[in-house]
């Protein structure tokens, strides 16, 4: 897993069958990169929610929240309607996992992304990492610490 200091790596994927993200295009800005392992499962769903509610308060740090999975964009898109995710949810899916394995987030023996979080400064170099137990939502007081730590400098 990439540790603070280290240099993001960049991506394109897809947040909607129409719409891609670019992570280059985002300097300038702070990024929150959530990867977590599937859409609809209780956790993720919970997990979701819960940044879908905090958006404001990571705007107030000029940041750019991003989920990650192994799933499709057709999926993330039914995904995010029904649970009404107002932040882009990308799409890993093809070559399957390459992003989660760029960041060391990958579970191979299960073929999803691990639950791990990280924030990116405006320059592109991680500022905090963190490696949840699957089955644990990391909540959203780490992210917050960073993004305030990010401030500070």
């Amino acid at each position: 897993m990439l540790q603070k200091g280290e240099t993001a790596p960049d991506f394109t994927l897809e947040a909607t069958p129409e719409k891609k993200v670019h992570l280059e295009d985002l300097r300038g800005k702070n990024v929150i990169l959530a990867f977590y392992p599937a859409d609809w499962s209780p956790v993720c769903s919970d997990q979701m929610a819960l940044y879908n509610e905090m958006l404001h308060y990571f705007e107030k740090y000029n940041a750019v929240l991003l989920g990650i999975s192994v799933d499709g964009a057709w999926c993330h898109q039914a995904f995010a309607s029904a649970r009404q995710i107002h932040f882009d949810l990308l799409s890993d899916f093809e070559p399957k996992g390459a992003v989660s394995r760029a960041y060391g987030v990958y579970e191979e023996r299960t073929g999803i992304s691990k639950r791990a979080l990280f924030v990116i400064d405006a320059n592109g170099i991680i500022q905090w990492s963190y490696l949840s137990p699957v089955n644990e939502n990391p909540g959203a007081d780490g992210i917050l610490a960073a993004l305030e730590n990010l401030k500070d400098k």
